[in-house]
């Protein structure tokens, strides 16, 4: 019998495989963005750049190949899997941040990847493979029709280099045409993708790290005065009914992960409610409540909400503040309370270098990080991230009590975090039923939160801390993202979620507890940039001569609108969603209209102020009337002599005589009584962890 040969493919063969390459890594791109993306396409104009943006990318990368005689094929193969795994790797992240990886997000990778397991894998689907048929697809060719394949002329590739930039120079010249000033104002990373495509994004956010990288060297001094002028004329005087009602109390922050406000108040068909404990403040009078309080985070999610609520300043537009910009000067809380006979420490069931706490913190002016170093992780009581919540508040108690007072203190939970599953032994509380198993987990694990911070709250006032403490308990980011929409129509009871109804989605529960003022409901509109000033101004401390873009929530001055870091904002109102005008009332889209310009100028001159703050580190530059500063050196977060959740920890040992005589480097918290034993010690267990 004869063996059936594959006729091999030599004259012109170089140019077939790589037009192959091209069209096959072209569609598949198309696919993914008709498949993975929700870009808001509007018109037929931007529906055709859709389909076209792939292609420049594709003709320019594969055509490099070209310039590779005998290995034009294996330049080829490789180059798409590079490409096929970062569009992989950007449908993996869009299907929970709605958004696509930038330089920082790839940088922060190395303090958090290793912690990911179980978020990655709950993002993947079987059919991913597709993503890289093509890939395999071109290796089969390469060994059978393609076989003897090489370049017998390079002129090939200065006319594919032609093609490409032209077709890129046709997608930019529509895509300006459709939005003009795209690559020079600071829209939405969808925009991008939807007029540019993704490879073509990647470059462009490549660019602009390396000019933002350039700014701090450049800056000096003078360019703080707008920054300057522009808080003088902005400033909201604090309330003198609030103000200083809370002088020399202690402050203690509760980070709840990804609760969103929707599941405050809402009730399960058997009609449990999801958050009983947190629905008795909001209906009581011990709190305030801020019912139309959003999150404005960017991509650096829990690490932003505290860079915001503890600097009054809005996150980068790409990566994290804490990873990217842990080296500049900071006036944040802790600091400021520093000046103000405060003690500040913060609590977290993970490990230190996540989000680069451990650098950030110092910066921040923290005294003390409670670590999972002074906790006890063991199987049963670890989930997702970290510790549970439960034994989490548990462990904290011995160690907050031990603080010196007053203390400013702020407390991150875990258990509410994406995917949301919990241990049977660890509730009894019922799914949703949306069909969604990320929707149907979110309501347990909300519910296991909710019960941890009761019992938490219990434990304060049985320690006698209740009364004379500020509780402030914040919604840190959204925990469902727009891919499950539909099943959060369900939820809300809608046919639909609407532009504006996903608006609505972005908030998140904000309750000020201040022991002898009466809270309530409150409706005015605000974002986690306003708290910083509420919180000081409740404690006597006024915030006029501080460079922060909040504004005080319960200021008479207070604006009453909130905006995200994308520049769309909300209101009473108006809404803008991805730079469209809606009304916040009935949901409709304003056509011919400059009912959101006012707004949204303002919005966009507030993030340049912020931006141009952190990228420049203006602050450096700039020091308050009565602020004194701190050095990020003089800090060290000294771990436990023993790993166990109720322990006395080396950095609150000797607090009271450390307080009386500081030590000759400045440093406090560490005290005289540190042994030469404790601090071996303490480098093996840093060095354990890095």
């Amino acid at each position: 019998m004869k063996k059936i040969r594959l006729p091999e493919i030599k004259n012109n063969g170089s140019i077939a495989f790589f037009a192959i390459a091209v069209v096959l890594f072209w569609l598949k791109t198309y696919a993914a963005y008709q498949v993975e993306f929700t870009l808001g396409i509007d018109n037929n104009l931007q529906k055709f750049l859709l389909f076209i943006n792939p292609l420049s990318s594709a003709l320019f990368f594969f055509g490099l190949a070209l310039l590779f005689k005998k290995r034009m094929k294996l330049v080829i193969i490789i180059t798409n899997f590079i490409l096929s795994f970062l569009l992989y790797a950007n449908i993996a992240y869009y299907r929970f941040f709605s958004d696509f990886i930038t330089v920082p997000v790839l940088m922060s990778t190395k303090t958090n990847a290793g912690q990911l397991g179980d978020s990655a894998l709950s993002l993947m689907s079987p059919f991913d493979f597709l993503y890289f048929l093509d890939f395999f697809i071109l290796i089969a060719l390469s060994f059978t029709l393609f076989k003897k394949v090489t370049v017998e002329n390079r002129k090939s590739f200065k006319v594919v280099l032609l093609f490409a930039v032209t077709v890129f120079l046709f997608n930019l010249g529509l895509a300006e045409k459709d939005r003009p000033q795209l690559l020079s104002r600071s829209f939405d990373r969808n925009y991008l993708v939807k007029y540019l495509g993704a490879y073509n994004f990647t470059i462009y956010d490549v660019i602009q790290n390396i000019k933002s990288s350039g700014q701090r060297a450049l800056a000096d001094s003078s360019d703080i005065t707008d920054v300057e002028n522009y808080r003088k004329a902005n400033f909201a005087a604090p309330n003198p009914e609030y103000f200083g009602k809370a002088k020399g109390m202690n402050v203690i922050y509760i980070a709840m992960e990804s609760l969103q406000s929707f599941a405050i108040d809402y009730k399960m068909p058997d009609g449990q409610e999801v958050t009983p404990f947190l629905n008795s403040l909001v209906h009581g009078n011990e709190a305030f409540y801020f019912e139309n309080f959003f999150h404005q985070t960017g991509q650096g999610k829990t690490s932003d909400a505290e860079f915001l609520m503890e600097n009054g300043l809005y996150p980068m537009a790409q990566g994290a503040v804490f990873v990217n910009k842990a080296q500049n000067t900071y006036h944040a809380m802790p600091a400021i309370l520093k000046g103000n006979g405060y003690y500040s420490a913060s609590f977290h069931g993970n490990y230190k270098t996540f989000w680069n706490r451990n650098v950030m913190y110092k910066a921040l002016g923290y005294d003390q990080f409670f670590d999972a170093e002074y906790y006890n992780m063991t199987e049963e009581n670890t989930k997702n991230y970290g510790l549970k919540d439960k034994p989490f508040f548990t462990e904290s108690m011995p160690l907050l009590k031990s603080l010196p007072q007053p203390f400013y203190t702020k407390f991150l939970t875990l258990s509410n975090h994406f995917p949301f599953e919990m241990d049977p032994e660890d509730t009894e509380f019922p799914a949703g039923d949306t069909g969604d198993k990320v929707v149907d987990q979110y309501f347990q694990a909300a519910h296991y939160m909710d019960e941890a911070i009761e019992q938490f709250f219990n434990d304060l006032k049985a320690s006698g801390l209740y009364d004379n403490t500020v509780i402030v308990m914040y919604g840190d980011h959204y925990g469902i993202s727009e891919n499950h929409n539909e099943a959060m129509a369900k939820v809300l009871g809608v046919e639909e979620i609407t532009p504006t109804l996903n608006t609505g989605l972005q908030r998140v529960p904000l309750l000020i507890h201040v022991p002898g003022v009466n809270g309530g409901i409150q409706q005015q509109y605000g974002g986690q940039a306003d708290v910083r000033s509420t919180i000081l101004h409740l404690l006597g401390i006024d915030t006029k001569d501080y460079l922060e873009l909040g504004s005080d929530l319960l200021s008479k001055d207070h604006r009453n609108w909130a905006l995200f870091r994308n520049g769309d904002f909300v209101s009473p109102e108006i809404v803008q969603v991805k730079g469209k005008c809606y009304s916040n009332v009935t949901g409709e889209i304003l056509e011919g209209t400059e009912a959101c310009k006012e707004i949204a100028d303002k919005a966009a001159t507030e993030l340049q102020m912020s931006d141009e703050i952190v990228y420049k580190d203006l602050l450096r530059f700039y020091q308050p009337a009565g602020y004194t500063p701190i050095d990020p050196n003089d800090f060290e977060y000294l771990a436990p002599k023993v790993k166990k959740g109720v322990i006395e920890s080396n950095a609150v040992k000797g607090t009271e005589a450390t307080n009386e005589t500081e030590s000759t480097d400045g440093t406090e918290g560490t005290g005289e009584t540190q042994t030469e034993t404790e601090t071996e010690g303490i480098n093996e267990t840093e060095s354990a962890n890095e």
